[in-house]
């Protein structure tokens, strides 16, 4: 289920927009609107208003709608098992209150479930085309850097056989003290 579908809203939505979305679905579905409705009724506004908490909880926040847009991109058309049921589990087994709300003891199952799922983030991060692009160029930049500096020294060892530069600095200044020149410190 994309939960951008279920606010109604496109992916490139503000957070203003979203909250707006969810104000108004939160309204038409909320369960106290639909106490006195017949049973079928009031499961299905139900069950649509905690899709639509879920959905606003996760895309109100930075950091969980990051780590959503990177799972639900990637993840294959063909798997049932979407974002939205795994992150409803994880939310219903760290101890989640219900209706985008959580309990006391979910802070500490929250951030081992951060902690495990960080590494399944940075493994996708490093193995972008983008990031990938930009190693292999900044690698040849370095290569060239690194070949620059070895030829300059292979030059100057060709040129100037058995001298090394301060040798050769020294020479300098010694041919230049008969004829009266000065040398200016830099």
């Amino acid at each position: 289920m994309d939960l951008y579908k279920v606010l109604g809203v496109n992916r490139s939505a503000t957070k203003d927009e979203i909250k707006e979305a969810f104000r108004k679905l939160a309204v038409k579905y909320h369960p106290d609107k639909h106490s006195h409705s017949p049973k079928p009724v009031r499961d299905s506004a139900t069950l649509r208003f905690k899709q639509v908490s879920e959905a606003y909880e996760v895309l109100s926040d930075d950091q969980k709608r990051v780590h959503y847009n990177l799972t639900s991109s990637s993840s294959s058309a063909s798997s049932s098992y979407n974002y939205y049921q795994r992150y409803a589990n994880a939310s219903r087994r760290s101890g989640g209150g219900g209706y985008g709300f959580s309990s006391a003891n979910s802070y500490k199952n929250n951030r081992q479930n951060y902690a495990s799922n960080f590494w399944h983030v940075s493994l996708r991060f490093f193995t972008t085309r983008a990031f990938l692009l930009n190693l292999a160029f900044a690698g040849a930049l370095y290569g060239g850097i690194v070949v620059i500096d070895n030829s300059r020294e292979a030059l100057w060892k060709m040129h100037n056989p058995g001298k090394s530069f301060e040798e050769a600095m020294e020479s300098i200044e010694k041919a230049k003290a008969p004829l009266g020149i000065k040398s200016i410190a830099v």
